[in-house]
Order: C-alpha cells, then structure tokens, then sequence
C-alpha cells in the first residue's frame, strides 16, 4: 500500500500543533493552517506574512500579481465579516491601500482582537470548485466528507461522507456519488479534470484524522480541481480541547 502520510510529515503536524495548544489556541491561524496543508503535500497558493505596507509589497511582488490580502489574528474566524479580506490586487499602490484598509478596519471592528499581520497570497486560477473535510464524530470516529463547491453543497447539500481510514476505490466511490461529479469528469467538451489526485488529498486527510487525535476538524474549502493538479484555497484547523 502506498505511504499516503510520512513520519516526518506528522512530526512537523505536531510541531504546529504544539505551537498552537502553547499560545492558548484552538484554532490554527490561516498560515500555520496553510503550512499545516502543505507538510502533507496538499498544494496551497503561495503566500507571505506581512506586518507592513512595505512588507505587504515586497510579499506581492515576489509572488507575482494578482493577489489577495487577509488579515492574521488568533481572535478572528470571519474575516470579511470584519473587513479583513482584499482580493483581486494587481499593482503595489493597491497592496499598500489594502493592506491598510484591512488593519484600519478590524481595529475599528474588532478592537480586542491580536493582529498578527497580513497574509499576502497568490490568486488562484479560477476552476471547479469542492469540498473536502475531516471530522471526529463522537459516535463513529473519525470521517471524511466530500461535495462540490458553491450552491451544489450550499443549496443541494451535494455531498458524500465516509468512516476512516479508506482505500483509493473509496475515496473514488465519495467523488462518483456527487451529482455534481459530472462536472469533473468532463462536461459539454470540457476537460477531464484530475479526480485521481482529489482522492488522493481525500486519502490524505482521512489519514490526517485518524493519525492525529488533537483534531478536531478540518476543512478544505474551497479547493479548486484543475486538469491536473488540484489546489486547497482556504484551510481551517480546528483542535481538540481536551
């Protein structure tokens, strides 16, 4: 059977984890949650933390435009609904503007929240979108949970869940189900987009879930489904408390 998660990619987990539960936290913050992804090689876009205007400019710059500014702070879960959130930046007198904007506004806002900084991070490529989950259930264990983005999960409630851990023709099995699946498979000369790395980054977080018992959550939301190669947009973590 196919490794799906290394030793050394739990020992970093648990590093962060660590860090987290340290500084009194139960929920990683957008990078370490981005970070957190990525030690498990789930692709993320490229992203800097900035604690600057200028920062925020170097960040874009080196990562290339067009780009998105979200505000980083432990006490802060919605961030568009404090006016933290800038997306669609595509020149450095904007960053400047945005990055401001974002502080000034959760400082308004939200004035017992801890700002950490920025992230500064590459717009995604627009494509399909879906949805990828782990969670405990205090009945079952851990799960995983798949469905398409968008209204298919909002409206239709389009989604398939499994008890970990699965194999890859399971995890197959969660993607076929969606009715909204059509749309990966190629739809009205379309193309055929990569469903066998979707399982794949399913496989990954049922085994995220079973391996690391400190979470309690985790979402992948969106991740967009390219022809090859698939990226998750926004990652949120969430920690036992006990």
């Amino acid at each position: 059977m196919i490794e799906i998660v290394s030793p050394g990619a739990l020992k970093n987990a648990h590093s962060i984890i660590q860090n987290a539960l340290q500084q009194g936290c139960f929920e990683l913050m957008e990078p370490e949650a981005m970070e957190f992804a990525k030690t498990f090689g789930i692709t993320t876009p490229e992203y800097r933390v900035a604690t600057s205007p200028g920062d925020a400019v170097q960040a874009a710059d080196e990562i290339g435009f067009p780009v998105v500014l979200k505000i980083v702070s432990p006490n802060i879960i919605h961030k568009t609904d404090v006016g933290g959130v800038k997306v669609g930046i595509n020149d450095n007198k904007g960053v400047k503007a945005a990055y401001t904007e974002i502080i000034n506004n959760v400082r308004k806002n939200r004035p017992d929240a801890k700002i950490r900084g920025v992230i500064v991070s590459a717009m995604a490529l627009h494509a399909p979108e879906v949805i990828i989950g782990g969670l405990r259930d205090p009945q079952f264990g851990p799960a995983v949970m798949f469905g398409m983005g968008g209204v298919f999960v909002e409206i239709f409630k389009d989604i398939s869940f499994r008890i970990s851990p699965l194999e890859e023709y399971e995890a197959l099995e969660m993607i076929g189900e969606v009715k909204g699946s059509a749309i990966l498979k190629g739809f009205r000369n379309s193309k055929a987009l990569d469903i066998l790395t979707l399982a794949q980054t399913i496989l990954k977080v049922s085994e995220i879930m079973i391996s690391l018992l400190e979470i309690k959550e985790i979402d992948l939301n969106p991740i967009l489904v390219y022809p090859k190669g698939v990226k998750a947009v926004d990652v949120r973590v969430i920690l036992n408390r006990a």
